[in-house]
């Protein structure tokens, strides 16, 4: 299995980073391929323009779609947007490793989402949800939070992290024919003490040692 981890955290020694180096070790060790995305080591630009394309179809203004439809008919997105939709298009398996910031994804994994989802790559032409291009692809979240498990669990100050993790799981991931395996959330690491985030690495190095085993969430109906 391919596997990609799409990585967004600036520290290198963040617990986002451990977990990194967790689940990467455990992959290759079942015998997996893995390629990481760092996003921040990368310096990879969030920012969608007309700097996603070498080509062009509408001078006069810029329509996202048009463009993308466009650039993927006439081999026109930038080197750098084009390696990464190839890293997507290649895995079998894709992870989105990341603090939870603001209920939501980090402004630079958002934008790798905005820049290389892009149409006829990972939508389009009515390929979508249960018949989308990614289908017979799986896809999961690795996040940190900076609140306790019962501030997620919907007694708390937030909705459950099934509910916070809506957009990525129903928006982005099975829009595009993903099946979504369920999350690893390491709740506030910065709370706890060194062997209750061992313990953590632990699971996470569990979770992925048998993840090809690993069964999806049930999804809504497509």
């Amino acid at each position: 299995m391919n596997a990609l981890i799409v990585y967004a955290h600036h520290e290198p020694a963040s617990f986002c980073s451990a977990m990194l180096r967790t689940a990467t070790a455990a992959l290759r060790a079942a015998g997996h391929t893995v390629e990481v995305s760092d996003l921040y080591g990368m310096g990879f630009d969030p920012v969608s323009n007309r700097h996603n394309f070498t080509t062009v179809a509408d001078t006069a203004r810029l329509r996202q779609q048009a463009e993308e439809a466009h650039a993927h008919q006439e081999g026109g997105f930038s080197p750098d947007l084009q390696t990464e939709m190839d890293k997507l298009v290649a895995c079998d398996l894709l992870i989105f490793l990341f603090p939870l910031w603001w209920l939501g994804l980090p402004a630079i994994l958002k934008g790798w989402v905005d820049r290389v989802f892009a149409v006829g790559v990972a939508y389009g032409g009515g390929r979508y949800f249960g018949s989308g291009v990614m289908r017979g692809k799986r896809a999961m979240c690795v996040l940190s939070t900076g609140g306790s498990p019962a501030s997620y669990d919907g007694s708390g100050h937030y909705a459950p992290i099934e509910t916070v993790l809506y957009p990525v799981h129903r928006g982005v991931f099975e829009f595009t024919g993903f099946e979504v395996l369920p999350p690893f959330v390491a709740h506030g690491p910065n709370r706890i003490d060194d062997g209750q985030r061992a313990a953590l690495l632990d699971s996470l190095r569990a979770r992925f040692t048998g993840i090809a085993a690993l069964e999806s969430l049930a999804s809504v109906d497509n």
